[in-house]
């Protein structure tokens, strides 16, 4: 938990500091809110109201209680960025970055399977005069030959999850220099 209670260092929490009353020991918000962080419990409190917090916190177990905080400070936070969307747009926003970089890695993949099936030999055709005990020719497995030659035996060019860690990403409707999106609205200005 973040911090032990607020009678010990005689400083109110961050909540009741806000809601401007005395910090008692049994103090609700007191783990969760600690005094460092003020603006946890501001945009906790200007979207969801410390009751509602309080009444939430109090029916939760207390094992539950510290995630129930940490979610509820990340939805303010990104409803305080995008009033509209909130985390539902950086949701968004992810899962189309997902599908496009999906996309992008299907493409590689078929144009390194092409490529490494043009350099595959294949048999030529049997002569006229040859015996017919020969064995028609198959087809041979370029997958397999794929996956023997980039050494890949296991099969797929599958990545783990998390192989790689996703940049600090900024929401799309918050960038400043692509223009009108969030420039205040209307042709006048400010």
């Amino acid at each position: 938990m973040a911090s032990s209670s607020c009678s010990s260092y005689n400083s109110p929490c961050a909540a009741c500091k806000l809601l401007r009353r005395k910090c008692v020991p049994g103090c609700i918000f007191a783990p969760y809110f600690p005094p460092e962080e003020p603006q946890k419990f501001v945009n906790v409190h200007k979207i969801f109201g410390a009751s509602n917090v309080s009444k939430l916190l109090t029916d939760l177990l207390p094992h539950q209680r510290e995630d129930a905080v940490n979610s509820l400070a990340y939805e303010a936070e990104a409803r305080v960025r995008d009033p509209v969307y909130g985390c539902v747009g950086a949701i968004s926003f992810l899962q189309r970055q997902v599908q496009r970089l999906q996309k992008e890695l299907d493409a590689a993949n078929a144009d390194l399977i092409r490529y490494a099936c043009n350099e595959i030999p294949t048999a030529l055709p049997a002569a006229a005069g040859a015996s017919s005990s020969v064995q028609p020719l198959t087809p041979p497995n370029r997958r397999g030959e794929f996956d023997r030659r980039i050494g890949n035996e296991g099969g797929g060019l599958y990545q783990p999850p998390g192989a790689f860690p996703l940049p600090y990403y900024s929401y799309p409707w918050n960038d400043n220099s692509s223009g009108d999106m969030n420039d205040g609205g209307g042709e006048g200005g400010m």
